[in-house]
């Protein structure tokens, strides 16, 4: 019999009737740690075992629990034992957590025996109601990310200058450095402490083993976002007029400032160097692209159809079923695939067939850039296997092309469709090089913009004669690599 205790947030004194029966009554009794003030004040009276040396010997927090929990399931198989935490067995207490269910596997039974919770005088500090206000509960050494902020939230476990230097650089990505925050230290006892702080000293704030951190952020990030564009919707006269319709060209303008803001970084990012000026300005134009999708959804809502948070579901389990060599397929194993050539190819099959084509050409808009309707309609092809294998056997065929196209000089008609098969080609072997060729001649347009203009800055061009400006060129060539 396994009876875990919570010994509250302070002296024994807050402990329970119940808990404090259960460590009297018991045979054996191990506490999670002595650094609290009623395991303290029981170590006087009764004979405790304490897992404080764990904390000393174990690599990371991760294994003190597991070592905890062995050895609490260890005295199990000997007699009853009780095993008491700080604060309540269910809040921040993931040996409890294992040795619940550990237990269950063994068939050991185990009781808890709550207790008041540091969040109880934490919340009776700050004055908020969790039911009226909503609350966010989370671990500050295992942060999630992204770190949703809707309101009311607790990072508890804040108790070394470094997890509140961690939490301090997360926070100051959607916080201001000036907002405020609350350390709130021994909750609960005669010695609690709440201290207000800006969030940019929080590191600098003073924690200890029984520390936590407050503050109501508002909506921000991205629901913060949603809740923005509610608003705007309702209050602003340009936004409450917007359909559909007229937002998709904003849709299509922003995505391409945003391939623009994309060019400009490395080829291999985000491997190499960070060019960080860059990165910030492809951070500036996502939030452009991302608000229109969180208009169009919005709208949507407005009709009583979907809303982001459906969209974000619905593309969550597209995912799922388009990634069985991840997932599986209904609960199975996941199916062995041999590299990513093969996971393209079941893509392609799996979307087929959810989307009942008829054909692999099917539903690819007639209204995209030509190059990229192109290499879309190539990979479709190339799912089934009518491919070249590397990208050397394209070249000849590029080489081919161009002779019919230098044959066919003189004929209009014939020029424009031989021109058309050696750009279909050149998109070819992009892909095959796994490059955009898209994105491939727009850094071929800057670079040629960017040696004329330096041609220009030598002075007037026109009057020169063809080998003056082949000669300018090479050197505006030299000079901008």
């Amino acid at each position: 019999m396994i009876t875990i205790v919570g010994l509250g947030p302070a002296g024994v004194d807050q402990m329970t009737r119940a808990a404090w029966t259960a460590v009297e009554s018991a045979g054996r009794v191990i506490v999670r740690t002595l650094q609290h003030p009623a395991a303290e004040e029981l170590a006087e009276q009764f004979s405790l075992e304490s897992c404080d040396d764990l904390y000393q010997s174990a690599a990371d927090f991760g294994e003190v629990y597991e070592q905890i929990a062995a050895r609490v399931l260890k005295a199990a198989g000997e007699g009853e034992v009780v095993y008491a935490v700080p604060g309540h067995p269910a809040f921040a207490e993931q040996a409890a957590g294992l040795i619940r269910r550990q237990a269950e596997a063994a068939g050991i039974p185990v009781s808890v025996v709550g207790a008041v919770s540091f969040l109880d005088s934490l919340l009776a500090g700050v004055g908020v109601d969790p039911f009226d206000a909503g609350l966010q509960l989370l671990d500050a050494r295992r942060l999630p990310r992204p770190l949703w902020l809707v309101g009311p939230t607790v990072f508890a476990q804040v108790d070394t200058a470094l997890v509140a230097g961690e939490l301090k650089g997360r926070l100051l990505e959607v916080l201001a450095p000036e907002h405020v925050a609350v350390v709130v230290t021994d909750a609960g006892s005669p010695t609690e402490r709440f201290v207000e702080v800006a969030v940019a000293g929080l590191a600098e704030a003073g924690v200890g083993p029984r520390t936590s951190v407050f503050l109501d952020a508002g909506p921000v990030g991205l629901p913060g976002l949603v809740a923005l564009a509610d608003r705007l919707r309702a209050e602003c006269p340009w936004d409450a007029r917007q359909t559909h319709h007229s937002l998709a060209r904003h849709l299509i303008e922003e995505a391409y400032e945003l391939m623009e803001a994309i060019g400009q970084l490395p080829a291999s990012a985000p491997a190499g160097e960070i060019d960080l000026p860059t990165y910030l300005e492809v951070e500036e134009e996502l939030g452009d692209v991302l608000l229109q999708v969180v208009f169009h959804s919005m709208l949507a809502a407005e009709a009583g159809v979907f809303d982001i948070e459906s969209v974000a579901e619905h593309h969550r389990r597209k995912l799922i079923s388009r990634h069985p060599h991840v997932f599986g397929v209904n609960g199975g194993d996941p199916i062995e695939v041999d590299g990513a050539p093969e996971v393209s190819r079941n893509w392609e099959k799996i979307k087929q067939q959810e989307k009942q084509r008829e054909s692999l050409m099917d539903d690819v808009p007639v209204a995209m850039p030509a190059l990229a309707r192109a290499a879309k309609l190539q990979r479709r092809a190339s799912s089934v296997g009518f491919d070249w294998a590397e990208p050397a056997e394209v070249v000849p065929v590029l080489r081919e092309e161009l002779d019919e196209l230098a044959a066919a000089l003189g004929d209009t008609d014939a020029v424009a469709h031989e021109l058309g098969d050696v750009l279909f080609t050149i998109v070819n072997l992009a892909r095959h090089l796994h490059i955009d060729p898209e994105m491939s001649l727009r850094q071929a347009i800057d670079r040629f913009a960017l040696r004329f203009r330096h041609m220009e800055s030598v002075g007037d061009l026109n009057g020169r004669t063809a080998g003056e400006l082949d000669e300018l060129w090479e050197q505006a060539k030299h000079a901008t690599d």
